[in-house]
């Protein structure tokens, strides 16, 4: 023990700390380009060799205050470093629900790269460790908004790639609902609430007689009466609120879309400039299925459907398949009566909100991604599309007014845009809230790569039998 105590005394010893401490920090500092760091270089200075402040006086108190310090020593260190790795490093993200079966499941647990795209300089640095925007149990928000940092990113591995499977901020959880905000999507029911509104009060509208400026601001009407009410109902949606960029849900899909590229969806096939994008090798689609008799447990392990899926079929019809699935339960003539593929199924709002495309979650499209450095023209036919780009995420002032458009008060046939963005979509493409609900995913909402899956168990099955062996250390980059 005085061996120990006199090596901490030694000069040499404190000097060589100090040395290696500072040349790791200032490596740091230059990686992520905050020289306000260097404000911090005297603190360091005093732990290894002035020791002026005394950091850890509670040592030499009674036991009781030694005893609770030393925790509080103990805690506070933890929080600081985990904080620091989640936001530099790598951080742990769960699968909450089935978009991206069967190539990742409910119930995966994944250790997820900052460095592979390059962490985020926080834009909300004052939030609590562990915690995405929400304390558990009081249900407050663990951040504090002020202050806000602009949106800034350090170099990384590399960049994201056209299929790879990304976690990022979700683009429409900039607004909620205080008490909505687990349950429904904020702008869904925003439409929702102001079509059903508009239709008790003015009929259903002919949109065959109207022309796109004319749809566009009936759109503006509908998403007034919509958030109207919601405003108006307080006991019923609470406080409309709005989140930072680094504080919305993550969500985790594969990108199929890259800055540049135009996407369209033809029967249920992603195109990317005309040739056709690779299909995951697990996708899913919903298909018609009609039984002679119930599915035996055995089976459905087999064929990987899940509780949530028979669910589906009970309530809906029709059963989320992989093509191998759906081709051995075919061929089980005395379960299934009939199969086939369910196609142009129509789920909800798509992307654009306020307009109308005729679009489904199987025919989409064409649509161009937009690219950082690169113009687009702008329209009336497709302002509808880049309105949210440009208005909420590049933080424009973006009217429209007579048919004309205008930016930042000046008459504007054209946009250059100041980011990339995304299409994102889940592999269970008739049952993933993606792009084609909620459009482009900016740059600045990426937070990194899943690199493999360190737990998975499997929700419908308990304790022991619920791991699935198989699936752990999976590398993610192998689920193609």
């Amino acid at each position: 023990m005085i061996d120990k105590e006199k090596e901490k005394l030694n000069p040499v010893v404190q000097w060589a700390k100090f040395i290696v401490v500072l040349l790791l920090y200032l490596a740091f500092l230059y990686w992520v380009k905050s020289w306000w760091g260097l404000l911090v270089i005297p603190f360091i200075y005093d732990a290894y060799i002035s020791k002026k402040i005394r950091w850890q006086w509670w040592k030499e108190a009674e036991k009781p205050v030694k005893f609770v310090m030393s925790w509080v020593d103990a805690l506070v260190f933890a929080l600081v470093a985990v904080y620091f790795i989640n936001q530099f490093f790598f951080q742990n993200y769960v699968i909450p629900s089935s978009s991206l079966e069967k190539s990742l499941l409910t119930g995966d647990y994944l250790f997820v790269s900052k460095l592979s795209y390059g962490p985020r300089i926080p834009q909300t640095p004052l939030t609590m460790p562990l915690t995405q925007h929400t304390l558990p149990l009081i249900g407050t928000k663990s951040y504090i908004s002020w202050p806000h940092w602009d949106y800034r990113r350090v170099k990384g591995l590399g960049n994201v790639q056209l299929n790879d499977i990304v976690v990022f901020n979700y683009p429409a959880g900039d607004t909620i609902c205080t008490e909505q905000q687990f349950q429904t999507e904020y702008y869904n029911m925003v439409y929702s609430y102001g079509e059903s509104i508009y239709q008790q009060n003015f009929g259903n509208p002919d949109f065959s007689v109207l022309n796109k400026y004319q749809i566009y601001d009936l759109y503006k009407e509908v998403y007034a009466l919509g958030r109207n009410f919601i405003k108006n109902n307080p006991n019923q949606f609470g406080d409309i609120s709005s989140r930072p960029t680094d504080r919305r849900e993550n969500y985790v899909k594969r990108c199929v879309g890259l800055p540049g590229q135009t996407l369209q969806i033809k029967d249920h096939i992603v195109y990317l400039d005309g040739k056709p994008n690779k299909e995951p090798d697990n996708v899913q689609y919903n298909y018609d299925v009609k039984l002679r008799q119930s599915i035996p447990e055995e089976l459905m392990h087999e064929l990987g459907i899940s509780m949530e899926a028979l669910m589906s079929l009970n309530q809906n019809g029709h059963l989320p398949l992989t093509h191998q699935a759906a081709k051995a339960l075919a061929a089980r003539k005395d379960i299934v009566e009939s199969i086939h593929l369910k196609r142009d199924l129509q789920t909800g709002h798509l992307y654009p909100l306020n307009a109308v495309t005729g679009w489904t979650v199987d025919n989409y499209g064409p649509i161009w991604i937009p690219k950082k450095g690169a113009t687009v023209k702008l329209s009336i036919d497709n302002i509808a599309i880049y309105e949210r780009p440009i208005k909420v995420y590049e933080n424009n002032d973006l009217i429209v007014k007579n048919g004309q458009i205008y930016i930042n008060g000046k008459h504007a046939t054209e946009y250059t845009f100041k980011m990339d963005y995304y299409w994102m979509q889940g592999d269970n493409r008739h049952n993933s809230a993606d792009s084609r609900f909620w459009g482009f995913v900016p740059e600045d909402h990426i937070v990194g790569k899943p690199i493999f899956i360190w737990w998975s168990s499997d929700p419908d099955r308990k304790g022991f039998s619920g791991i699935r062996w198989n699936r752990l250390f999976n590398f993610v980059d192998n689920i193609k």
